[in-house]
């Protein structure tokens, strides 16, 4: 009886000093250098990866639905980087399973083992996205499981103070490009990605006009209109322009674009004594807040800040200085 095939795997040929994949009786060249063994490792992997064929049928393995869902959909879609985290979530979980496995009890078990709600709830419906793409591009007869999503949690009421604010622009003080990402974000309300991709091009500092997306950006569900910039933050900007000169970014290290400040953001906050709920995205809040605090029209904030009106008056109307007056003092 033959011996059974142990798969492909890495040789490396001593006469030619490069990495070859064997796979039975057949050999394939990398070109690699003998020092390239982790690009000899991805080579490998490429190489796998081509070999295998999802088996169609109605009872497929959930990894080959979900490689299926991230290359012939996700691939395509503006927010499709952001969404493959996800993907790698749930195919850590789900990528030995069968569809057939899905159901109440394996879902409330993948929810306590994410133990995220929001986060839960946002793969599972991934999950069930990758599924449908699977059943009308390969499977037609194939049984749909139902997933029922965990309840949809409150949102976030969480802001920081003025005084809250000052004490993290204190200790960031000397370290200028997490105290220009707080100011920006603090002043305009804006989500990290349009502060960290911000760019000087975008800064119209005569007209004091920002805007969130570079010409030609394909816009997604996230809006991100132009905002007027207030006289606070527009003297700072002009500041940091003249010292940069002509660097490309607004917010850099030496020239270097910074796109997730998150190590030093932590360590900021732990300096300044702030709960654990000061993050990035807390700027959002605080400005969506402060605005209707100060009797900033929720129509006009909504436009600021790139939010529809219904989803600011649900989350943020309560702090509104007129909010149910009128109903809280009828006799």
């Amino acid at each position: 009886m033959p011996r059974r095939s142990s798969g492909p795997k890495l040789w490396l040929d001593k006469d030619r000093h490069t990495w070859t994949v064997v796979d039975g009786r057949t050999r394939h060249r990398t070109g690699l250098s003998a020092a390239e063994i982790k690009q000899a490792e991805r080579a490998l992997r490429d190489y796998i990866e081509s070999k295998h064929k999802p088996a169609e049928g109605p009872n497929p393995l959930l990894a080959d639905v979900l490689a299926a869902y991230a290359e012939e959909h996700i691939a395509h879609v503006v927010s499709g980087k952001h969404i493959l985290y996800d993907i790698g979530h749930l195919n850590r979980w789900w990528g030995t399973k069968k569809v057939s496995e899905i159901g109440a009890a394996s879902i409330r078990q993948y929810v306590a083992h994410r133990n995220a709600g929001a986060s839960a709830r946002r793969e599972l419906a991934f999950l069930n996205a990758a599924i449908s793409h699977w059943r009308a591009n390969h499977a037609p007869l194939m049984a749909v499981p139902k997933i029922k999503l965990p309840p949809k949690p409150a949102p976030r009421q969480d802001f920081m103070t003025r005084s809250e604010a000052a004490r993290f622009l204190f200790k960031a003080r000397r370290t200028p490009h997490l105290a220009r990402f707080f100011i920006i974000g603090w002043y305009t309300g804006s989500r990290r990605s349009v502060i960290t991709g911000l760019k000087w091009s975008m800064v119209n500092l005569e007209t004091g006009i920002m805007q969130r997306k570079e010409r030609g950006t394909v816009q997604t569900k996230k809006r991100a209109p132009p905002v007027k910039l207030g006289s606070r933050v527009l003297f700072h900007l002009r500041r940091w322009k003249r010292l940069d000169g002509k660097c490309e970014h607004v917010i850099h290290f030496r020239g270097v674009a910074i796109h997730r400040p998150v190590s030093s953001w932590e360590r900021v906050r732990r300096e300044a004594g702030l709960p654990s709920y000061v993050v990035p995205h807390v700027l959002r809040h605080s400005r969506a807040t402060h605005m209707l605090k100060q009797g900033v029209p929720i129509w006009e904030a909504a436009n600021a800040l790139g939010m529809s009106v219904a989803v600011l008056a649900s989350t943020y109307g309560h702090h509104a200085p007129d909010w149910q007056k009128d109903a809280a003092n009828v006799r």
